[in-house]
């Protein structure tokens, strides 16, 4: 199986917002089967009906997946009038409800998955888990530790940008990264009291990218103010978002 993820279908407020939105239904017509992750534990949401408006002009013969995550935080007796909410969207849609934090359920929705894909051609080695550059994923391990250690104090207006990814020796990659941010009010508080936030940041991503490559990663880090960066297109392109161009090559499941 190969899986297309993509970013979120919602309102954009600039034009980072509308790359975004593109990327996503620019690779809805070429897939096979479609999952539509939504939050189980509250009802549909403005942004869950924008989706749904998407979604529901594909082909009817492309099969809906409806992954209701978080059920751990939905009550047995909610379960039926919410899934219904959902269903009231996009009636074709299959329902599954799932738990990505405890495991609930995830058999279950890969087996619909799989159950629902046409058969086709391998088209990477077996062992081979992803087409993005190690380069690339790392830059986003850094991100996310930034987005799970500051929560709601500075929003999404975060990028990476990785410098220099460099094989010092057989045990040990170099890699200098620098974090963007729109306000000097958000540089302080990604640095912290005597840096210890930027800190933590690396510390967290380190050992993420250090599992990813199996050794040693020596990460350096900066921080640096492009204000207003998400709404400006050449800094857009500079930090590799872009509109796409091509459709992604069409996946499916093979024969042994």
């Amino acid at each position: 199986m190969i899986f297309v993820d993509t970013p979120g279908i919602h309102r954009p407020l600039h034009r980072l917002g509308q790359v975004m939105v593109d990327t996503a239904t620019a690779a809805l017509p070429d897939v096979d089967v479609v999952l539509w992750l939504v939050d189980a534990s509250t009802l549909p949401t403005d942004e869950d009906q924008q989706v749904a408006a998407v979604l529901d002009k594909l082909s009817s013969h492309v099969p809906l997946v409806l992954g209701l995550n978080k059920c751990d935080r939905l009550a047995q007796e909610r379960e039926p009038g919410i899934i219904g909410a959902y269903l009231t969207l996009i009636p074709r849609a299959l329902p599954q409800l799932c738990s990505a934090t405890r495991g609930d359920h995830l058999d279950a929705l890969l087996s619909r998955l799989i159950a629902t894909l046409p058969l086709g051609p391998q088209l990477y080695p077996e062992d081979e888990i992803t087409d993005q550059q190690e380069r690339f994923i790392a830059a986003e391990l850094v991100r996310e530790q930034a987005l799970l250690n500051l929560r709601d104090e500075v929003p999404h207006a975060v990028a990476v940008l990785v410098n220099e990814f460099k094989d010092r020796s057989e045990q040990m990659t170099y890699i200098s990264a620098v974090i963007y941010v729109e306000r000097e009010t958000h540089k302080g508080i990604l640095l912290g009291k005597d840096g210890q936030m930027l800190k933590r940041i690396g510390q967290g991503a380190r050992r993420e990218i250090e599992e990813m490559l199996e050794r040693q990663v020596y990460l350096d880090l900066w921080v640096k103010v492009r204000p207003k960066w998400r709404t400006n297109e050449e800094e857009l392109r500079r930090l590799g978002y872009s509109t796409p161009k091509a459709k992604p090559s069409k996946g499916g499941k093979h024969k042994p």
